[in-house]
């Protein structure tokens, strides 16, 4: 290979078995950096439909590189297991949440496990995007016979997908993903419970503060079985641990003792700790809000004019109003800043406040 040409993301076709949302978006992004790409689903409606999307080829592999597994859970070992035997030089890797059983259940040097943090309410290959892993941590787990070759080109892979490479071991990424992925997605679904048993109009109330919270609760119920199952032990020990903190709330509120205030301090230091844009380290952040019209191009105008003000954007919501075709949009910058948007948005006819 010539010294002038880029070191190919792998050095063959990829298989990818499973054409669900993740699946079929490692698809697309590989095809997209020039991998030949085929794909396998139990489900051969799933492949015809990626393969409509662009993500690969239906077409049989005979020597692929990389295998990337992604089916459910349940289902990882046994075929990883079968694509190993069936492809005795590739590399093969997985995608599934839970990582103690699959790596106690596959021990084939070849084998490296493989969690993307990113995912959708919605599932299915219609919901994929080679763009889902941008941005994301994406933790790889070796075990002790794992091939150190095996695990570069699982990093690449990672790397190419615009994903941030965390190595972990088994244990700690279990642990670590019922602390910020399924516990999380449990209290969700708990609060969207709720809602069931709302009366009359009360959830003509509802703002963005409720569809954060419960955003994610929409999402598939089959597949969160699934992951919960597999990961039991770790994600009930932390339900014992919030369940003790809820019953102390629980009194505070009922006592009225002014203690409840402590457990709002905790969530507050809670927020600070979780990593800023792209790992860095957290910053203090501040939001403008501004009254947009919810007609075609007023999101692009005002994007255009916080541009113009030399202002970078950290984060942006939406919350549109009821009954009116008007939302309102909180632009979340660095402290610092909030108030030299506050003034630039004002100077250009935009109903700001802060």
């Amino acid at each position: 290979m010539s010294a002038d040409l880029p070191e190919p993301v792998v050095p063959g076709p990829v298989l990818v078995i499973g054409c669900g949302l993740i699946g079929t978006s490692v698809a697309l992004g590989l095809s997209d950096l020039g991998v030949r790409v085929h794909l396998r689903d139990a489900r051969p409606a799933n492949v015809e439909l990626a393969a409509s999307l662009g993500a690969g080829t239906p077409d049989p592999v005979q020597d692929p590189a990389l295998v990337v597994v992604a089916v459910p859970p349940a289902a990882v070992v046994e075929t990883a297991l079968a694509a190993l035997e069936e492809f005795p030089s590739a590399v093969v890797t997985d995608v599934a949440s839970v990582k103690t059983h699959v790596c106690a259940g596959v021990t084939d040097p070849r084998f490296v496990g493989g969690h993307p943090m990113a995912g959708k309410e919605r599932s299915g290959p219609m919901a994929g995007s080679g763009l889902l892993f941008e941005g994301r941590a994406w933790a790889v787990v070796p075990t002790e016979g794992t091939d150190p070759e095996a695990v570069a080109v699982v990093e690449r892979v990672a790397t190419a997908l615009g994903s941030v490479v965390r190595r972990m071991d088994a244990a700690s990424h279990d642990r670590a993903v019922a602390l910020v992925s399924h516990v999380p997605h449990l209290v969700s679904a708990l609060t969207a419970g709720l809602l069931t048993e709302a009366e009359g109009d009360d959830l003509l109330l509802a703002g963005q503060g409720l569809r954060d919270v419960i955003r994610i609760a929409g999402s598939d119920r089959g597949l969160w079985v699934d992951i919960i199952g597999s990961n039991a032990g770790q994600v009930g020990a932390i339900l014992d641990d919030l369940a003790v903190r809820l019953d102390d709330l629980r009194a505070a509120v009922r006592t009225a003792d002014g203690s409840v205030g402590e457990h709002l301090d905790r969530g507050r230091a809670g927020v600070a700790r979780v990593p800023g844009k792209h790992g860095a380290h957290p910053i203090a952040l501040a939001g403008v809000f501004v009254s947009i019209d919810d007609t075609p191009g007023e999101l692009s105008r005002l994007f255009a004019d916080i541009g113009d003000a030399g202002i970078n954007i950290e984060d942006m919501r939406i919350d549109h109003e009821l009954g009116r075709l008007v939302g309102v949009v909180e632009v979340v910058v660095q402290a610092g800043a909030a108030e030299d948007l506050h003034t630039a948005l004002i100077e250009r006819g935009w109903a700001a406040f802060r």
